[in-house]
């Protein structure tokens, strides 16, 4: 089909360097595979077997309401939901409370663990992050939640907001683009930036919406936050590098990377997070989108074990770069 014949549901707009009129795209890069091969992966060697449960050994965590501005907390909730606490505020980015990240409730990716902060339990949210429209980090359900009791507002790129308002037509949503910089509050700057991905919610609608990283610029250091990302020859870390000048806390995903000739473009792996941290010049950095959910062949625990073998080959001091587990809260050094 040519571009004359597709709508894109989500978005009009001009082209650009990353949008050619229907769908967007990541330059210089490498295309999300096709129908094809996504058989081949199927019907192949699906990898290990995970536990029917994994516990996480900090359950039920209880954050405080509110910490002093030159305070970062980072709580890790499960998957890539994490609640971060700097600049006295409260931002929890791509949150997901369902049991599954599916269209559907009743089948799909489950949850192997449950939320390391329940919900009733979580302060007042004062900012909703959402990086793409992938259901493990795009949740309707979730952010109705969300909407209800906190009516906190959202930010998130391109097309995105088209999905959240059919469900919430009343939430608070800026829309934003590679590059776009948004004052929220008079105490943050969210820039929003390139990472190697895609998006569908199904599978006509690819790439029919953006994907993006979020700089969280503090006066006490920023936080640099990948929802999902493939290492595109560290091209988008050394640029957020050259662009911030540095991070005091880089938060990476280091799961859901086999098997590689599948994966690789989509989702980096440990020793690509590691890569990325010391290209971004990040002081500390957190990994996540492991887990919770099985999306991909390798074991639930092995990102763990490969992120510590990349630390050390990569000379990297353990302290600064954890694989955090549901309900793992981390203080973050001042630079």
């Amino acid at each position: 089909m040519t571009n004359e014949t597709v709508r894109n549901p989500y978005y009009q707009g001009p082209k650009t360097d990353h949008y050619n009129g229907t769908r967007f795209f990541n330059p210089g890069g490498i295309r999300p595979a096709g129908f094809r091969d996504l058989l081949k992966w199927q019907f192949g060697d699906r990898g290990t077997k995970w536990p029917s449960r994994i516990d996480s050994p900090f359950p039920n965590s209880k954050p405080e309401s509110r910490l002093d501005a030159a305070n970062l907390r980072v709580t890790m909730i499960g998957h890539a939901s994490l609640l971060i606490q700097t600049a006295g505020l409260n931002i929890l980015t791509d949150p997901v409370w369902s049991n599954r990240v599916s269209p559907f409730a009743f089948a799909g990716p489950k949850r192997f663990n449950p939320p390391g902060i329940a919900f009733d339990d979580l302060p007042p949210i004062d900012l909703v992050l959402v990086t793409h429209n992938h259901y493990d980090h795009l949740d309707v359900a979730t952010l109705k939640k969300l909407q209800a009791r906190h009516k906190a507002p959202i930010i998130t790129p391109l097309g995105n907001d088209t999905i959240i308002r059919k469900a919430i037509p009343d939430a608070a949503i800026t829309v934003t683009d590679w590059g776009d910089a948004t004052r929220f509050m008079d105490r943050i700057t969210i820039h929003t930036e390139p990472c190697h991905h895609w998006s569908a919610r199904g599978s006509r609608d690819r790439r029919m919406a953006l994907w993006a990283a979020f700089v969280i610029e503090t006066p006490h250091g920023s936080i640099y936050h990948i929802g999902d990302t493939g290492f595109h020859e560290g091209i988008n870390y050394r640029a957020a590098a050259e662009k911030h000048g540095g991070f005091r806390l880089a938060i990476l995903p280091i799961g859901a990377y086999e098997p590689r000739w599948f994966m690789q473009g989509q989702h980096q792996n440990p020793d690509e997070a590691v890569q990325g941290m010391k290209l971004c010049n990040a002081a500390h950095a957190v990994g996540h989108h492991w887990g919770t959910f099985r999306l991909t062949n390798e074991p639930w625990d092995e990102p763990r074990a490969a992120l510590a073998r990349a630390l050390s080959h990569h000379g990297v001091e353990v302290e600064r770069f954890r694989a955090m587990h549901p309900g793992e809260w981390l203080d973050i050094p001042a630079l």
